[in-house]
């Protein structure tokens, strides 16, 4: 296991995907803060986990989607453990509805939280980021924001379809500056979210199965990673081939 300088931030890292990136980039070798909402039990317990495999880990409160909640976090984490070299932007949530029905909170509260809650996030991140000469971004976008379509979810496929292209955009300006942002986009995944999915459901998916969060959190462990560091501006596919 490698030692770092610096830490990583992963929001939403109380559960599903964001539990398993969070214990998969410690096991790498970063001190990660574990950023929970609603998760007091949940975050704590990964926490645990963590440190009992020999990592470094501390939970961190907040709503990412509060006015002050980038600037907070981060320098929670920072007071903790470390500066920050690693921001996961995970924290996501869903208001499904049709078009027509979809009320302007249901709207407003899915891009705040997915996107620009992401976007203030990774804008405070980075300015350390460029000041180090080394940074990793990794956005958790989805593919309903990329090629598959889902009626009802207009304002959750915005959102990562936003994600999307704010994660190329600011990769191109930050990366003279040696600091990579890459979004990482899962199909249909094992979790508290997916919970409900259907027989039917699962095969349209080539692979027959839903993924695993540790399937999601291996592909951000390598963005993450030195050996990715010439890989910026990309969002990599995690769907067992259903946008194929």
């Amino acid at each position: 296991m490698a030692t770092r300088e610096t830490c990583a931030l992963v929001t939403g890292g109380s559960r599903g995907i964001g539990a398993a990136i969070a214990r998969a980039l410690a096991a790498d070798g970063w001190p990660v803060a574990v950023n929970f909402r609603s998760g007091e039990a949940a975050a704590p317990a990964v926490v645990d986990e963590i440190v009992a495999a020999g990592g470094t880990a501390v939970p961190v409160a907040g709503d990412v989607s509060a006015p002050g909640a980038a600037e907070q976090l981060l320098a929670e984490a920072e007071r903790q453990l470390a500066p920050i070299g690693a921001l996961v932007n995970n924290a996501g949530v869903n208001a499904d509805g049709l078009a027509l029905q979809l009320e302007d909170d249901d709207w407003n509260r899915v891009i705040e939280t997915n996107l620009s809650a992401a976007f203030r996030l990774t804008r405070q991140a980075v300015r350390g980021m460029i000041r180090r000469r080394h940074g990793r971004v990794v956005n958790i976008a989805s593919v309903v924001g990329t090629t598959l379509t889902n009626p009802g979810q207009a304002n959750y496929a915005a959102s990562k379809a936003g994600l999307v292209a704010m994660t190329k955009a600011i990769a191109v300006e930050v990366a003279r500056r040696g600091v990579t942002v890459n979004a990482v986009a899962p199909g249909f995944i094992a979790t508290e979210m997916t919970a409900e999915l259907t027989t039917g459901t699962l095969e349209a998916v080539p692979a027959r199965r839903a993924g695993r969060p540790e399937e999601v959190a291996a592909s951000v462990r390598f963005l993450a990673s030195d050996e990715a560091a010439y890989i910026t501006g990309a969002t990599l596919v995690v769907d067992g081939g259903l946008s194929a």
